[in-house]
This record gives structure tokens, sequence and C-alpha cells, in this order.
């Protein structure tokens, strides 16, 4: 792992999401470090990366619950071990392949889509990720970081 990359994970492992309102060093040194366009495009796709694999993995498990299937039986369903699925649904630091998620939420009756990003992502996430820079270094890495927070339940 490039040790951009591990740097990255350090910061989303010890990382709280801040109030928009506080200021500290940690910010103002991440945006200083978002100027440099490989560091950018590094921070910005492993941020998505892990924003879409936490929301799809919540949602199988949100699903398999409602099912009211164990693991050890979702695994089964799919030829898997059940420190797979146990892995899958308990670590903090997974990785799983799409064909992974896919046979899961097959399992599950369900299957992965894509859908666009918002006019909002696109602007934020997308732009500054193609071009390797953005204008305010700061509200981007906001914005990716409010990308990893969980809805609220209702």
């Amino acid at each position: 792992m490039s040790e951009t990359l591990w740097t990255l994970r350090t910061i989303y492992v010890t990382f709280t999401p801040m109030k928009t309102t506080q200021h500290s060093q940690f910010w103002d040194d991440l945006a200083e470090d978002l100027k440099d366009p490989e560091f950018l495009r590094d921070y910005v796709r492993e941020s998505v990366r892990i924003a879409t694999i936490d929301k799809l993995v919540n949602e199988l498990d949100q699903a398999r619950e409602a099912a009211k299937l164990s693991k050890a039986e979702l695994a089964r369903a799919i030829s898997s071990q059940p420190a797979v699925i146990r892995r899958l649904f308990s670590s903090g630091n997974v990785n799983p392949t799409l064909g992974t998620l896919a046979e899961v939420a097959a399992a599950l009756g369900m299957r992965i889509t894509l859908e666009p990003l918002t006019v909002s992502e696109q602007k934020n996430v997308t732009k500054p990720l193609l071009a390797g820079r953005t204008a305010d270094p700061r509200a981007l890495a906001e914005h990716v970081s409010k990308m990893r927070e969980l809805p609220k339940a209702s």
C-alpha cells in the first residue's frame, strides 16, 4: 500500500468528523496537502471508496437482519465460509470484492446498481478528482468527510 493511502487509512481510522465551524490544525494541514494534485486524487478516491463500501455493507447487514438470516445462513447461501460474512459485517476495515457484495445482495433478494452523483457531489467530488485541484481544499475535505456520516435513524 502506498504511503499516501496508508496515511488516508490512518486519517479515517482516527478521524471524527467535525462541525464546519470548528478550526483545527488537522484541517489546515489537510487543506494544504490537498493542493498537491496526486494527494487530492488519492484522498478523494479513498474517501469515496470507503464511503461507498460502508454504505453498501451497512445496507446489506440491515437487509440480512430484516430477513432474519444469521451470518452463517447467509454464508451457506453464497457457498462461503461463515468467517467471511462475520468479517464483512463486523470488521471496521473491510475491502470486499464487488463479486462478494453482489452475491450477498442476491441472497438477500437485492442487486447492486449504479446511480449518478448529485450535481453538488459532481461539483465537489468529480470535478476536483478529474482536475486534480479545487478552489477550496478545506470545503472538499469537509464534503468527502460528510459522505462517511451514517444517516440518522428516523
